[in-house]
Parts: C-alpha cells; structure tokens; sequence
C-alpha cells in the first residue's frame, strides 16, 4: 500500500495468467472531503496491505464505496463485497453479468448520472468514439478513467498504459510514458466519425487534467510526471496511434 499524494494510496496486486505470468493489477484508496473513504476496483488484499487499510478505514466502516470502471477486471469484486459489505458496489454493466452474487448498486459507473454522486471528490472520463465493451473479450482499450480532485491523481486500468520491466528488473530499467491500450483500434466503434471523437477526447483530457502529478497504471507501475507531463505524454500517446484512427477514417469517414 503506497502513499501517493496526502489523500490517495495505490496497492499493487498480482494476476497471474496460466498460474505463471504475473501481469499485475491494482487498487487504489481515495480519501473523500468529508474523511470518508472510495476504494478504486477490487482487489482481494490480504497481509499487511489489509493491516493498513483497515486501521485507516476504521475497519472498513469509513470505506462508502468501492467503485470498479474497467468492466473486464471482475475477479475480486466477490471478495471485497466479502471484506466490506458495508461498503456500496458500484460497477459496469458488465460486472453485474460476470458477478451476480454481488450486491451491485442498480446505476452503472459509466452512466454521468452515476458519477455525478461522486462529482465533489472525482472527475470522471469515459473514451469517446470507443465501444466500452466489444465482442471480442480480448479487447480491454475502454475504461472509466478517474481523477481525484484534492490530489490530481488519475487511477487507470488500460485504457492508458505503463510499460515496464518486471520483478527485480523494475528499478534498473526505466519506464515508458503513457501509451494507450494496444488494441484501441478494434475498440473503436464502427461509424463514421468514431476516430475523430476519440481524438477530440483524448485533447481534451490531456488540458482538463493538466495537472496530474501521477497516474496509477493496471499491470505495470505508478507513474510520476514532472509539471506538464501529463499534457505531453496523452498528447505523444495520440500521435503513436495516429495510423489506426487514420485507417479507421479511411474505411468508416
């Protein structure tokens, strides 16, 4: 559990694929103007990161919401409803299909209704020209993106990414900006206009947060940027996949 800024912490956890390969994923705990606690995605946390969280959350009684905005990072939703249900479950639409058993709110995170509860402490943003879920289950580009206001930190999972090295290698190699997910073209909705309206987006949320001192990345790593770095990295990010959304304009208009 990482103390990122005054109010927000990042727990890094671990998602193994085939039992072997370790890819990571991520929690993160945001304090609200009013003491209280949101907790960003679900992570089954145990050891001395549950230790912590617990004690800084009155057992878990401070915690008013665990809000999850990616819809395919399902796995620990069950759990943490087990750890706190006292806590509301805010999730996709998607995550109330892949875990019923859990006592999901009726409102969706991805609808502006939903995150306007939450508008005092967060800033929301969804990708425009983007489906949030496609048919292929391999295509995880969209997300929710979130921004706490009081420190300016971005919790993210996918949509933007963080290359970097594994294990023990992690603090001899140096770590990539900020790219979007690889697959972002085949989230890309099939309608004229789709890659402008992602391009518009994604200028626009590299001004409106401008001032983002850090960004919590799913998988990889928390990145810190220097004044400006925010602007710069989603703008470099754009231009990286310039030729998919040319190609996208070239079959769609």
């Amino acid at each position: 559990m990482q103390q990122i800024a005054e109010d927000f912490w990042n727990i890094r956890g671990s998602f193994k694929i085939a039992k072997v390969l370790d890819i990571g994923t991520h929690m993160s705990v945001a304090r609200r103007s009013n003491g209280q606690f949101l907790l960003l995605d679900s992570y089954a946390i145990g050891g001395e990161d549950k230790r912590r969280l617990v004690k800084l959350t009155d057992n878990g009684a401070a915690i008013d919401a665990i809000i999850n905005v990616h819809p395919f990072h399902t796995l620990h939703c069950s759990k943490m409803h087990e750890l706190f249900p006292g806590a509301r479950m805010i999730g996709t639409a998607r995550h109330k299909r892949q875990a019923p058993d859990v006592d999901w709110d009726d409102d969706d995170i991805e609808d502006a209704s939903t995150q306007a509860e939450f508008a005092q402490d967060l800033d929301f943003s969804v990708p425009a020209g983007l489906d949030l879920v496609t048919g292929d289950d391999s295509v995880h580009a969209a997300s929710v993106l979130v921004r706490h206001k009081a420190s300016g930190v971005v919790h993210v999972d996918d949509t933007l990414t963080v290359l970097a090295a594994p294990g023990a290698l992690k603090p001899l190699l140096p770590q990539s900006r900020l790219k979007f997910h690889p697959k972002l073209a085949d989230a890309l909705q099939p309608r004229a206009g789709a890659a402008d309206d992602f391009a518009r987006w994604a200028i626009d949320l590299a001004s409106d947060w401008g001032e983002t001192p850090a960004v919590c990345a799913a998988h990889s790593a928390v990145r810190h940027l220097q004044p400006g770095g925010w602007r710069e990295e989603v703008l470099r990010a754009l231009g990286d996949v310039e030729k998919a959304l040319a190609k996208h304009r070239a079959e769609y208009g």
